[in-house]
């Protein structure tokens, strides 16, 4: 067979087997509702991508930066202050496995939201909490999130709630830092990345201020 008798042939077999396809996608169910995501500020963003990735829903959680003015801030520039940015977490999530209200009930309660100036050790303003709004709807959600809060410590919640501005994810090593293989120096000797950040947050007094704070409702500790 020549080439030109064979793509003689080929044509209308393959256009018959596209129009099969297409009307297979059509008669398929329609696709699950689209995933939805939250943006918040919580301290070390290692930490907060850590916890949130463990909640079932939680699709991915992305280190980041958010909330300045300074473009594709880098984290040493956001660190050093003056930007504007909070190191903050971007979370996908599916709002048919689990709800914004309980992300953002969970966030207040993994965090010391009393505390204005950084939080645990890390201080400084690129270090605050923050919960950051696309929309009317997300902030009355938020603003509950935050009465509730501030009713179950009885102490004044400083967390603010922002509109949402550009997220710029941080640098490839901070992504997924809790669970990494590569061999860093700490301050604690030479560690695996995972083993250096549970040795950071224990350091730092992540858990043991949240669950000073929470007790029992504390939904991370021990992460």
């Amino acid at each position: 067979m020549t080439r030109i008798a064979y793509l003689d042939y080929v044509k209308p077999a393959l256009l018959f087997t596209l129009l099969t396809l297409a009307a297979l996608l059509r008669a398929a169910p329609a696709p699950a509702a689209g995933t939805e995501t939250l943006t918040v500020a919580g301290g070390c963003f290692w930490c907060v991508e850590s916890d949130f990735e463990s909640v079932p829903g939680v699709i991915e959680a992305v280190s980041g930066f958010t909330g300045g003015s300074a473009a594709n801030p880098n984290y040493d520039q956001v660190s050093k202050g003056g930007t504007g940015h909070y190191e903050a977490v971007q979370i996908t999530f599916d709002p048919a496995r689990v709800s914004r209200e309980t992300l953002l009930n969970m966030f207040f309660r993994s965090v010391d939201p009393t505390d204005a100036g950084g939080q645990f050790c890390d201080r400084g303003d690129s270090y605050r909490t923050a919960i950051f709004v696309s929309d009317a709807g997300e902030k009355a959600l938020a603003q509950q999130s935050k009465a509730n809060a501030q009713a179950a410590l009885g102490q004044t919640v400083v967390t603010p709630i922002l509109n949402e501005s550009t997220f710029y994810p941080a640098e490839a090593y901070h992504q997924d830092y809790y669970k990494g293989k590569k061999l860093v120096i700490t301050r604690f000797g030479p560690k695996r990345q995972a083993n250096a950040y549970k040795a950071y947050r224990k350091a730092c007094g992540r858990d043991a201020r949240v669950q000073q704070l929470w007790g029992s409702d504390a939904p991370f500790v021990g992460s």
